[in-house]
């Protein structure tokens, strides 16, 4: 099954869904990394799940905001995101990369949005998009519109639509990597080189085919985080209030003081992860021995070994008191420690 059909898939199982939103997490509901991180001066995803930051030497905060109940413009949605840029510079704000640039045709698009908040120096913030053809091979250059449109933020909510034109890709080349994209992004503009602050409070992003903004499609959060996983997935601690927590499927003892703990991701990733991302140190990690109440304390932090496939990841946690061949469960200690693999574009 190609790429692109695995997320058509993904995504046209909610068949209560018209699904016309190429956006993930457009509402903002999902956070799986962290509900806010401040003074960041590094690209990446930070916080809200399919959300990239781009921070072209600027400086910001981003946060998670509650709409109030009854808002009479967005009181529909329960989150906005909140980036507040401190230092400005131009290129700098946030973009969100939808896989396989093949998935969004050529032609008019619609996007719209929610916003409201402060403006770059230059007075506005821009919208762009890319056109990615991956790596690996001999792929085509990028097709970049770093200004396809601008708007201006106020105080209070508006909603904005702007329709867009994506270019065809005959003639194109893919990369092997499997890892093109097309991306939308709203930043200071790429003449803006000022260092002024400004603010963008965002939710109800839709992207979507033809001339026309339609309300936005709101869906229940399991389904958007079902989508958010297919590109990340991190333990859920939520689990009860006593500690310890499950953060696997299981594991077995491979020697008397090394354990391959297996974890089964809940959907096919895009691609194999090659990763093993870590919250704590070694004593937050342990092992539950089958057959025994507590659990045995890690001397390292776990880490990765191998990824069978792109639904199951195998994690090497150290710790001595095993005996070869026994069963039991990765566990932590307590909310510290998390596991968590990213296959983002």
């Amino acid at each position: 099954m190609s790429k692109a059909a695995e997320l058509a898939a993904l995504i046209g199982s909610q068949t209560a869904l018209s699904n016309k939103n190429m956006i993930i997490n457009g509402a903002f509901q999902c956070w799986q990394r962290s509900t806010s991180v401040s003074s960041q001066t590094g690209s990446g995803y930070q916080t809200t799940d399919r959300w990239r930051t781009n921070a072209s030497g600027g400086t910001y905060n981003q946060s998670r905001q509650t709409v109030p109940l009854g808002d009479s413009v967005v009181g529909d949605f329960k989150y906005f995101l909140r980036h507040e840029v401190t230092t400005g510079d131009n290129f700098t704000g946030i973009q969100q990369r939808i896989e396989d640039v093949q998935s969004v045709p050529e032609g008019t698009l619609t996007l719209s949005f929610y916003a409201k908040g402060t403006n770059p120096n230059a007075g506005s913030i821009t919208i762009g998009t890319n056109q990615y053809f991956g790596t690996g091979g001999s792929p085509s250059s990028n097709v970049e519109v770093t200004s396809a449109a601008t708007f201006t933020v106020t105080s209070s909510w508006q909603r904005f639509n702007f329709q867009l034109t994506v270019a065809s890709i005959s003639g194109k080349t893919l990369g092997t990597n499997d890892d093109s994209y097309f991306q939308i992004q709203f930043t200071q503009d790429g003449n803006d080189t000022s260092t002024d602050a400004w603010t963008l409070d965002i939710t109800g992003v839709q992207l979507e085919v033809g001339q026309t903004a339609t309300p936005f499609e709101h869906e229940g959060y399991e389904t958007t985080i079902q989508k958010c996983y297919r590109y990340y997935y991190k333990t859920d601690l939520d689990l009860g209030t006593n500690s310890p927590y499950l953060i696997g499927s299981y594991a077995f003892a491979v020697s008397t003081t090394l354990v391959w703990c297996i974890t089964d991701y809940p959907v096919t990733m895009r691609i194999r992860p090659t990763a093993l991302e870590q919250s704590g140190t070694a004593t937050d990690y342990g092992v539950l021995r089958c057959g025994r109440s507590t659990a045995v304390t890690c001397s390292t932090v776990p880490i990765y070994t191998n990824g069978t496939s792109n639904r199951r990841a195998v994690s090497q946690f150290a710790a001595s008191g095993f005996t070869n061949g026994v069963t039991g469960f990765p566990m932590n200690n307590n909310t510290n420690g998390t596991l968590a693999w990213s296959v983002e574009l």
